[in-house]
């Protein structure tokens, strides 16, 4: 019965994943069965702790996100919790010995948001690698399964698409960040002028990010490297959409890829990856 339990507490998971992100879903079905569960783990964690700070207006969100961290720590302490959520991330956390400085990292940047607005160039990097970049290499730790040596030679790959991903929401929510929250997270850029040069610049640093972290794609396990690699092409389209947007559209606008045109893009690398072998950027 106790694995009924583990069971279930994964599919709660993984019903997280499909309610929030059409894009992460599909991607981690791509992904080669063994890694579903640990990767549906990994994302529901992520997800509820983002959405203490990004929704619950009504509440003591300090609070709650206090309760939800000491309740994370002693799951992973006591290799059990009556929430299936940080249940099935116990498993995860200690099946792949992912290590307690990158959930610290973590959870450091969900506390970030709740009071700071402006993020200046060395708390704007803090909270990508905390926010993003840990996320990556937390998804690579499953991957590399216990392969220390190739966790490190992967493991700048992860950072640089972790980031890339999370510069990519920052620009498509720009609206709900700064109308709504009174964030802004790009440094020394000015909102209430927002430019095609301060757009420029940001989509040029984003673009780096996707090139580097595309050298690592190339390189992960082959049960990984489909799903990672289509979670890629789905976020590089996004940004591509966003890049021929204006500026002041992007500031009022959430740009978005449809389902269709993910399913369509899911159908293009599956035949050009699984069937011919090609990984293009």
């Amino acid at each position: 019965m106790l694995e009924l339990f583990h069971q279930s507490s994964f599919l709660c998971s993984r019903k997280v994943t499909e309610l929030y992100s059409t894009s992460f879903t599909l991607g981690i079905r791509a992904l080669d069965n063994r890694f579903h569960d640990a990767i549906y783990g990994i994302y529901g964690f992520v997800r509820y702790a983002d959405e203490i700070v990004d929704t619950f207006h009504d509440w003591d969100k300090s609070a709650l996100l206090a309760r939800f961290k000491a309740d994370t720590y002693e799951a992973i302490d006591q290799k059990i919790s009556l929430n299936p959520i940080l249940h099935a991330f116990q498993l995860t956390v200690h099946k792949y010995q992912i290590d307690n400085k990158l959930i610290d990292a973590f959870l450091h940047s969900m506390e970030m948001d709740l009071f700071t607005q402006n993020y200046k160039q060395e708390f704007y990097e803090e909270y990508i690698y905390g926010s993003a970049e840990v996320v990556g290499l937390m998804c690579l730790k499953v991957f590399c399964e216990g392969d220390n040596v190739k966790f490190e030679s992967l493991k700048q790959g992860a950072r640089y698409l972790g980031a890339a991903f999370q510069k990519v929401n920052f620009l498509r929510d720009m609206q709900a960040d700064y109308k709504e929250r009174g964030r802004v997270y790009f440094p020394n850029v000015d909102f209430d002028n927002f430019c095609r040069n301060q757009k420029d610049a940001i989509e040029a640093d984003i673009q780096s990010d996707f090139e580097k972290a595309y050298e690592g794609i190339k390189m992960l396990p082959e049960g990984a490297k489909f799903g990672v690699y289509l979670a890629y092409k789905y976020y590089l389209n996004l940004f591509k959409k966003i890049r021929k947007t204006e500026a002041e559209k992007v500031l009022h606008t959430r740009i978005r890829v449809s389902n269709p045109k993910k399913l369509g893009i899911w159908a293009s690398v599956y035949l050009r990856s699984n069937v011919l072998g090609i990984y293009a950027p």
